[in-house]
């Protein structure tokens, strides 16, 4: 890990694999700043991480709101990482939309970090959390809301699994001075993983905190996908620049805000 002290925003951090990140940060010595979906939220988040140095409250399904958490992020003055661990799971048996008439999934997953990504002051690393399941992915732009497919809850969350993976490597493309990365955690015991999850979900924070933070030469780079602090294979759709910059257009079109490029 680094010998620096950064500081380091993690979203969807009141519990599980978020707030496991947060405390291993917190105990290397870097100033950690919390994000919860709900007022009601916050004292738990404060009782798990005494020391964070902010708790942050917005729900991300929105796009006023996601707006919002840049806002409160940006007020406190510039971060060296970010954690991109916010997400929801599976959803069944029915397509949800958002009061922005957006399919959940879509909005929450993919949405939400790339609102955050062109909204907050840049920092110096971007960790976006993915999933194997992002191999089952189809980087399909044509529907990517469900709105003409009949709904598939699974297939949806693997779509947006593959779209962070390609919004990492757009945002390592087009910001050549950021680490930009993205990493699965395995199948670990989340509300999503499920209690019966067999992979370890230490490991899956070890290696979000090690990507945030560490000065190792394996884990100073950009536009790498990882399991467990070690590089793996991603759905070559992920590497299309083509598609890439289509995703980016569309996530444009949603929410009225450009990423920008160097």
């Amino acid at each position: 890990m680094a010998t620096r002290r950064s500081r380091v925003l993690v979203t969807g951090s009141s519990q599980g694999l978020g707030m496991m990140t947060a405390q291993l940060l917190a105990k290397e010595g870097h100033m950690v700043s919390l994000h919860v979906r709900s007022q009601a939220r916050v004292a738990e988040a404060r009782a798990e991480l005494p020391a964070a140095e902010h708790v942050f409250v917005a729900d991300v399904s929105t796009i006023a709101a996601t707006r919002d958490l840049a806002r409160q992020a940006n007020s406190t003055g510039p971060y060296d990482a970010v954690v991109h661990n916010v997400a929801v799971g599976y959803q069944e048996p029915r397509r949800v939309e958002t009061t922005d008439g957006i399919e959940l999934v879509f909005a929450v997953n993919v949405l939400a970090p790339y609102l955050l990504t062109a909204l907050m002051q840049r920092p110096g690393r971007l960790v976006y959390l993915s999933s194997g399941l992002h191999r089952s992915g189809r980087a399909d732009l044509g529907d990517p809301q469900w709105k003409r497919r009949r709904w598939n809850g699974g297939q949806a969350y693997s779509d947006s699994k593959l779209f962070d993976v390609m919004l990492a490597f757009a945002v390592a493309r087009r910001w050549p001075g950021v680490f930009s990365n993205a990493l699965e955690p395995g199948w670990v015991a989340t509300r999503m993983g499920g209690p019966g999850a067999p992979d370890d979900l230490t490991l899956g924070s070890v290696t979000q905190a090690w990507l945030a933070t560490s000065d190792d030469r394996e884990a100073a780079v950009t536009a790498g996908y990882f399991f467990h602090q070690k590089p793996r294979d991603v759905h070559p759709a992920a590497r299309d620049p083509r598609l890439q910059d289509a995703l980016l257009e569309y996530c444009e079109s949603c929410t009225g805000v450009a990423l920008s490029r160097d």
